[in-house]
């Protein structure tokens, strides 16, 4: 199992950016799909983006797509989100996952997980 630390989260105004990043233990980190995902108060845990072992392909949440951007540097063993245009409901705390296999959209998928970290959005 890989070990993933998330970081860069915090207090924005809405309409300003973000950017967060997930460190990965271990030299295998290329061999995993990554995901976001990130949950609110009293909500499940909701879909954000997911990207490939290779970063050739990404798949993002209609609520995100055109504001949020996934990548990832292998080399680094790092996966990157940079949150754009940001809304008052994109406030929750934000998981990075890896899995291996191909990138999927779904929680269940995912066996590593990392701590999360709080984005709050003011209005």
């Amino acid at each position: 199992q890989v070990q993933l630390v998330e970081s860069g989260g915090g207090l924005v105004q809405a309409g300003g950016s973000l950017r967060l990043s997930c460190a990965a233990s271990g030299r295998t980190f290329g061999s995993y799909a990554m995901g976001w995902f990130r949950q609110a108060p009293g909500k499940e845990r909701e879909f954000i983006a997911t990207i490939s072992q290779s970063g050739g392909s990404t798949v993002y949440a209609d609520s995100v797509k055109g504001r949020f951007t996934i990548s990832r540097a292998n080399a680094k063993n790092t996966m990157y989100l940079q949150m754009s245009s940001l809304r008052p409901e994109d406030t929750a705390v934000y998981y990075c996952a890896a899995r291996r296999g191909i990138a999927t959209v779904q929680s269940a998928d995912y066996g590593s997980w990392g701590q999360g970290t709080q984005v709050t959005v003011s209005s």
